[in-house]
């Protein structure tokens, strides 16, 4: 593996590589002065004001939703409320995600419970499985076989795991950037199975697994309930299908421009905690707007840098960590929503291309990949 010395640099057309032990210098207390002066700007305080209005917000948005369920009846446009309900199970989400960074309460077990109940019990998500995977990517984002977010799934995000796909499977990777946003939409099914089958794995110890499982168990009796008592049989599949669908694109597109093309970390690198966080995140710009429809995820160099700053302080802590990022002549990685859509399929793109051409001679595959 050699070195990079930029971040576009995973983007490499021949050969993927990752930042190792001499890619990034160390930056002596970075970390230590830009949090002093965010704790002494206040921006660590709780902003009880904002996440009230924001959990209203969506109570009433499920009202509008409920209400048009039940006026609509037996109707396709009820597919425009399973819509609806995607997007409110996906910001209902984003409050689950910061009361689980203990962002939203000063009470550290006020947080877990809320995190606790609105997850598991609105969203239908195991909080112990996404706490143990979210843990484990914050302290190593981007780090190979530390961070899970990078780890083999349908997608490939390492070109090393890339080249060991063949078969139908082969078709899929060398195309994974352009299928990534039809993927998608089974996203929202697999968050579900997976955190079933984390909380039923009982080899495993899983602190309160009986509370979880009673709240997913009671969550989907609940929705599913008047959905297939109501509706007629396919129109029922229909909508929960939409309501799935909608829930899983809108899941993967709010997380994925966060990370994806930019620099992979080698698992024998050692960079200060500032470097690690920044380098390896990227913002995506718009202001409050995009604040709204990411939750607050759009501040990604911040959020890593101070996980329990409430969402609407990050855009002030942005000013900040660009400045010392300047000082300090530290990258920093923000582009347009669109922009990092566009990063994220070509990065995947150029990964896929390592894998198998499923139609190709065997033969010359092999003789391709030892360069001959």
């Amino acid at each position: 593996m050699t070195s990079v010395s930029a971040p576009a640099s995973t983007l490499g057309a021949v050969r993927q590589t990752y930042a190792r032990k001499d890619s990034f210098p160390p930056i002596a207390q970075a970390y230590t002065k830009v949090s002093q002066v965010v704790r002494e700007t206040g921006l660590l305080a709780r902003t009880p004001w904002f996440y009230i209005f924001t959990a209203t917000a969506i109570v009433l948005g499920f009202g509008g939703a409920i209400t048009g369920f039940i006026l609509l009846g037996d109707s396709w446009y009820q597919l425009l409320i399973a819509a609806a309900l995607g997007i409110l199970f996906t910001q209902v989400a984003f409050l689950s995600h910061e009361a689980a960074h203990r962002t939203i309460f000063s009470s550290n077990k006020l947080n877990d419970r809320v995190a606790l109940i609105i997850g598991n019990g609105i969203v239908g998500m195991s909080r112990d499985w996404w706490s143990s995977k979210h843990t484990r990517h914050h302290a190593n984002p981007n780090r190979v076989s530390k961070d899970p977010d990078i780890e083999v799934d349908t997608i490939r995000f390492l070109e090393v795991d890339a080249a060991k796909v063949s078969g139908p499977m082969a078709f899929i990777t060398r195309r994974q950037g352009w299928l990534f946003f039809p993927l998608l939409t089974l996203e929202g099914l697999n968050l579900h199975f997976i955190g079933l089958r984390h909380l039923l794995n009982f080899r495993q110890p899983v602190k309160g697994r009986w509370v979880e499982l009673g709240l997913i168990a009671l969550r989907f009796a609940l929705v599913l309930t008047p959905i297939f008592v109501f509706l007629p049989l396919g129109m029922a599949f229909a909508f929960l299908g939409v309501q799935m669908a909608v829930f899983g694109i809108y899941m993967g597109a709010a997380f994925a421009p966060n990370h994806k093309g930019m620099p992979i970390i080698d698992p024998d690198a050692k960079l200060d905690f500032f470097t690690k966080q920044v380098r390896t995140s990227r913002n995506v710009s718009g202001g409050w707007w995009a604040t709204w429809l990411m939750g607050g995820l759009n501040y990604q160099i911040e959020h890593h840098l101070f996980p329990s700053m409430p969402r609407p302080h990050l855009a002030q802590a942005r000013e900040i960590v660009r400045d010392y990022c300047k000082t300090l002549d530290v990258p920093y990685a923000e582009t347009t929503l669109f922009k990092s859509y566009g990063i994220v399929i070509r990065y995947l793109n150029e990964v896929g291309l390592s894998a198998a051409d499923p139609f190709e001679c065997g033969i010359v595959q092999k003789f391709r990949t030892k360069g001959v």
